[in-house]
């Protein structure tokens, strides 16, 4: 297994890729100006998106305990702006209430906050204008969340989760007890409430649209696989997509001209676990097949689109047109975000990352193959680091999707995206690794950032905390 960072060479990438049995869309020469493929403009409706490249949605868990920004989630909504990107698909994670926030420091959109929440896309509209001129082709949305099972609204150490019904599997590795209640439809329809109430701040605020998360194993996407709830919110798929559709339903009603995009896991495996050496492997699940996975097949490590498919007929029953492919959850993350290193409590990847890597374009592209009427923006990008371009381009070009999402590359490098626009060299030196340590230093409740290559949090007193959490690993 070799680290993609450590490939010198175009010709070096695809030879290696064709070594470990993957197909990866690469283009060994890169156009830039309105000649580039990741250049050209995109019709949403009656909008322009003006290139090719979106900002995935970051949770950054560093906001104050009552949802409101803090000075390190402006300086990280100013570098979305910085980015050049013309989508900023969902920006960041907000929780619609309390009980849904991932983290005590997570951002929330309530009447409190919402004024503030504004104030960040004020920023990053300004800021993109300053370093790239016109924002009429700039299109901004916030994602709207409720963390579910790993809900730790008071405390990182203190999960209080919030489910719909009980994963053996899951229930075992979030600390979910027999006896912790399952939401009642009651509750859900509530939640439901907070959701359009949410979506009509966000109109406030001066969002373009909001991104209903069913992705990455919170709440949204777990609707996606309660197969074994009972109810009008679980068994049968009409009955585990009605959230999403009285939600949108209410949000069309009450929040009208408010556009609506999904970033979905189109696909999920059984949980991993360290094994052998603490590389990752699949934990064991007694029944014949697993049937919590949303997209997968039933053995827990692999793929069957129905569902999916299903999923994206209902978007367009819906009228809505933009969804973010993604896959998997913190507990497969070699699925999700491919990567050479663990976080300090992951495992080491089962497979080369390139694998994961390939495995999420090629799954976009198969949606967009027999649903083209979507706008598709893909993910799991960062991992590629020096050659993200090359193989954006191709994608793009191909039309494998239509747009090229960037996540954990965005706190490190967000400029990676105007650089590539504009045929510029890469700073090498601030090209992500994938280390992981976005991902530890806010699951032990420090503060979100690159603490590996952006000397604002390498000068901080939380690097020098992080480093004494690694050294006792």
């Amino acid at each position: 297994m070799r680290n993609i960072g450590a490939i010198k060479s175009a010709a070096e990438v695809t030879s290696y890729a064709n070594q470990i049995g993957v197909s990866l869309p690469f283009d060994e020469e890169l156009k830039s100006g309105p000649d580039s493929p990741l250049a050209r403009q995109w019709a949403l409706g009656k909008r322009v998106i003006g290139n090719r490249f979106a900002i995935l949605p970051m949770e950054g868990w560093d906001s104050a305990t009552d949802g409101r920004p803090t000075e390190f989630t402006r300086r990280r909504w100013q570098r979305f702006g910085l980015s050049g990107a013309k989508l900023i698909f969902g920006g960041e994670a907000a929780a619609v209430r309390h009980d849904g926030k991932g983290s005590p420091n997570q951002l929330m959109i309530t009447e409190e906050t919402v004024d503030e929440v504004a104030e960040l896309r004020e920023l990053l509209v300004r800021t993109h204008e300053e370093h790239h001129g016109s924002s009429a082709d700039l299109l901004v949305g916030l994602q709207l969340t409720h963390s579910g099972r790993v809900s730790k609204p008071h405390d990182m150490k203190r999960p209080k989760p919030v489910i719909l019904y009980h994963n053996p599997v899951l229930d075992q590795r979030f600390g979910v007890t027999g006896d912790t209640p399952v939401m009642t439809d009651e509750d859900i329809a509530r939640l439901i409430e907070d959701f359009i109430k949410a979506a009509r701040l966000t109109q406030q605020a001066g969002f373009d649209f909001v991104d209903i998360k069913h992705c990455h194993g919170y709440l949204g996407h777990e609707f996606l696989s309660a197969v074994d709830r009972p109810g009008r919110y679980g068994g049968s798929f009409e009955n585990r997509t009605r959230f999403l559709r009285e939600t949108v339903a209410g949000i069309r009603s009450e929040v009208p001209g408010l556009d609506i995009a999904v970033r979905l896991s189109a696909y999920d495996f059984l949980p991993f676990q360290s094994g052998a050496e603490g590389r990752g492997e699949p934990a064991e699940f007694g029944g014949e097949r697993y049937p919590y996975a949303f997209g997968g097949d039933g053995t827990g490590t692999g793929v069957n689109l129905a569902e999916p498919l299903a999923f994206l007929d209902l978007l367009l029953k819906l009228d809505i047109k933009l969804v973010c492919i993604s896959a998997g959850a913190g507990y497969n993350a070699h699925i999700l975000r491919p990567s050479f290193l663990p976080s300090l409590e992951g495992y080491r990847p089962p497979e080369d990352p390139l694998t994961g890597v390939a495995r999420l374009i090629s799954v976009t592209a198969e949606l967009k193959r027999q649903r083209p009427e979507l706008i598709y923006v893909g993910s799991g990008y960062s991992y590629l680091q020096q050659w993200l371009p090359n193989v954006a381009q191709s994608v793009v070009r191909s039309g494998m999707a239509d747009i090229v999402g960037i996540g954990r590359m965005s706190l490190c490098y967000p400029e990676i995206i105007a650089d590539t626009l504009a045929g510029r060299a890469l700073k090498h030196r601030l090209l992500c690794r994938t280390c992981g340590d976005c991902i530890t230093a806010p699951r032990n409740g420090l503060i979100s950032g690159c603490y590996l290559l952006d000397d604002f949090y390498r000068n901080r007193p939380e690097h020098q905390q992080l480093k004494k959490l690694k050294g006792k690993k």
